[in-house]
């Protein structure tokens, strides 16, 4: 096989195919060229990206910091003050009180949020004043009580016996989510309660988290990983303070596979050890690798974790000259080839190719065979026969195709001994009507025409009589009614017809000249005898918007209202009642009602 094809490309009368084999050669270098070129971007953009993530990730901290330092350090001041030391100690003493509550209040206008609170753990008494003022009088709010879920964050916070420590949490009672700074207060190794502060969740996001930049997103997470800060605030886990790390929103459940979980950790456990250095590693998070740098914030005991895009934030059209250079290198390399090429094998080859443009349209090709006793000679006029034997054949086929479509088309739509319209061919032509745009305003009429006394027929001139009926009836119908307007035998002796496009008058009208056409000519059967045949009518205008079902249903209530009232007449059902009032045995309701015979 391989001498095979080698004596192909090397034959006499096609030597210039050997070109094949250097734009070959051409091919592999660049692809070659082009592989270690894309190995130099990626290792040029990861360390860019690192040199960027380290300088984002502390850019991050220096925000996070920025934001809660001051409010940390006023919050460990005020843990720390005397008077509220004392007051702790004895909550229900006067002067004590007026001091603590005079401190509280002096630290609640130096706080950001101007909002501060206190819990005496002695009494559980919870303490709040906002940035209105809203609860000067009397600041306490509620007491906190052990059993509660929603004071589970005090106690939690309690065991820790001192320090200050951060927790998002939403108060229930306040209706208020805020990132909570909560300080300890000791006395001698003992716990006397806690205050602290609050910045808004939504405004801390905004500042700190929400970056302009494309590309970045910025996560502030606790000790435990569990999501303190997002641009997301959904995944923001509240009161992860109290929970179970089960029941936390964390960074690892961001991270896709457990590899990268186990290499975020270490990083977080590397941040910790040595603050001031900044851990990056690509990890796969939401199925695309991402550049990821962790940073500890040692003075709250958050870390911040910068996720960065680098397609996003590296635009690799700046390494686009370098391989415009070398692309041009070996396109001009191989033009010149294909300029030779093009001569000795192309130009012969476009002269069938384009003989074979109506072959693959449909329509017989049209060449002029190429006289060459070579490859391209032969193949040209191989191909001019195949495709007068295929275009042939194909004729053949379309030609039966269109016999049977047409056979199983009349099989399916028409009824057999009508030949109008069946039940499931006017369903597709009622289908195909309401699909047209020019029918979306359209007011149509529908009427169900049922042959009156038919079964008397069958009984007293037999089943061939009624069959001639039958016929009759519906060449009459579809003579009588426009091209535009649908005929179908609806099964047995009952017809419907879709009258396009009409108002009430002109379906009366169509209606009434109908039941007097067959009254006024009787139905000749074949053994010469003539039978009187009448037809009652229930006609209804069908909506835009009604349904098949619903337009029968609406149709056949007023055509039992005809028989009802003796038939050989028609009914228009009229909206307003149920069709349950009008037909016997009906249970499902429309707001139409049958109006009285025409």
């Amino acid at each position: 096989m391989v001498r095979s094809l080698i004596g192909r490309l090397a034959g006499p009368s096609l030597r210039t195919r050997v070109l094949w084999l250097v734009l070959a050669a051409l091919v592999l270098v660049g692809l070659a060229g082009w592989l270690t070129l894309y190995r130099i971007i990626d290792s040029l953009t990861l360390q860019f990206g690192t040199m960027i993530a380290e300088r984002q990730v502390q850019y991050d901290r220096y925000r996070g910091m920025a934001a809660l330092s001051r409010e940390i350090s006023l919050a460990e001041a005020l843990s720390r003050s005397p008077a509220m030391v004392d007051w702790f100690a004895d909550e229900h003493d006067p002067d004590r009180k007026a001091r603590g509550l005079a401190e509280m209040e002096h630290y609640r206008t130096a706080f950001t949020d101007q909002s501060v609170f206190l819990v005496v753990n002695a009494s559980g008494n919870y303490y709040f004043n906002d940035a209105q003022d809203s609860f000067g009088d009397d600041p306490y709010s509620y007491t906190l009580q052990p059993s509660l879920q929603r004071d589970a964050w005090y106690y939690a916070t309690r065991a820790r016996r001192e320090g200050c420590h951060l927790n998002v949490n939403v108060d229930e009672v306040l209706r208020l989510t805020k990132v909570w700074i909560n300080c300890l207060v000791n006395r001698d190794g003992e716990v006397l309660g806690m205050v602290g502060t609050g910045l808004d969740l939504t405004d801390f996001i905004r500042e700190v988290v929400d970056l302009p930049q494309p590309g970045v997103e910025s996560i502030f997470v606790d000790q435990g990983g569990a999501v303190q800060a997002h641009r997301d605030a959904s995944l923001v886990d509240f009161r992860s303070i109290t929970k179970d790390i089960a029941e936390k929103t964390t960074i690892f459940s961001l991270v896709d596979d457990i590899e990268d979980m186990a290499l975020l950790r270490a990083m977080m456990n590397g941040a910790i050890e040595a603050p001031d250095q900044i851990r990056t590693a690509t990890l796969t998070m939401g199925g695309m690798p991402r550049l990821v740098g962790v940073g500890y914030l040692d003075h709250i005991g958050w870390y911040n974790i910068t996720v960065m895009d680098l397609q996003t934030i590296i635009d690799r059209r700046i390494f686009l000259p370098v391989g415009l250079a070398a692309i041009a290198i070996l396109v001009a390399v191989g033009l010149a080839l294909s300029w030779i090429f093009r001569i000795a094998v192309l130009k012969r080859l476009e002269k069938v190719e384009a003989g074979l443009v109506a072959l693959r349209g449909g329509k017989r090709a049209v060449m002029e065979p190429d006289r060459s006793a070579d490859e391209i000679g032969r193949l040209s006029r191989t191909l001019i026969e195949m495709s007068d034997t295929i275009t042939e054949a194909r004729l053949s086929l379309e030609s039966q195709v269109r016999e049977r479509t047409e056979q199983l088309q009349s099989l399916v739509n028409l009824d057999a001994l009508t030949k109008i319209y069946n039940r499931r061919g006017f369903e597709e032509k009622f289908a195909v009507h309401r699909r047209r745009e020019d029918d979306a305003r359209r007011v149509n009429g529908l009427m169900l025409i049922d042959i009156d006394n038919f079964k008397t027929v069958n009984d007293t001139a037999g089943h061939s009589a009624g069959d001639q009926v039958v016929i009759e009836v519906a060449r009459r119908l579809k003579a009588a009614l426009r091209r535009v307007d649908v005929c179908a035998r609806w099964g047995g002796d009952e017809f419907i017809v879709l009258v396009r496009d009409c108002s009430p008058q002109a379906l009366s009208q169509i209606a009434e000249a109908l039941t007097e056409m067959m009254r006024q000519m009787p139905v000749m059967l074949s053994d010469g005898e003539q039978l009187d045949v009448t037809i009652s009518i229930g006609a209804v205008l069908v909506m835009a918007d009604d349904s098949l079902e619903l337009a029968t249903e609406m149709a056949d209530a007023a055509l039992y209202r005809a028989k009802e009232e003796g038939r050989d007449r028609v009914v228009l059902f009229e909206r307003g009642e149920t069709i349950g009032e009008d037909v016997e045995g009906s249970s499902d309701d429309v707001p139409a009602r049958p109006a009285d015979a025409i």
